[in-house]
């Protein structure tokens, strides 16, 4: 049996919207969800290409963290 007054006011009926748009009604503890993505327009279920990173993250992180071949030549020199 649930202890009284320790959990948090649940909602069964709450809205999630995606777009302004009611999508899907499900149980929350808060009464309305506002979300970017869900199944009817993530790309894996719909197929469709969607660009969300504008900078490509094998560049960035090549440039955070990858060694420049001037940086690798200069190591081996030293002796």
């Amino acid at each position: 049996m649930a202890k009284p007054d320790i959990h948090p006011q649940w909602y069964p009926e709450a809205k999630v919207y995606c777009n302004g748009q009611v999508v899907m009604t499900v149980g929350s503890t808060k009464p309305e969800l506002h979300v970017d993505l869900w199944s009817g327009n993530h790309p894996f279920y719909t197929g469709t290409q969607k660009i969300i990173d504008t900078e490509g993250r094998v560049e960035r992180f090549l440039r955070k963290y990858g060694k420049s071949s001037e940086q690798d030549s200069g190591t081996k020199k030293k002796k």
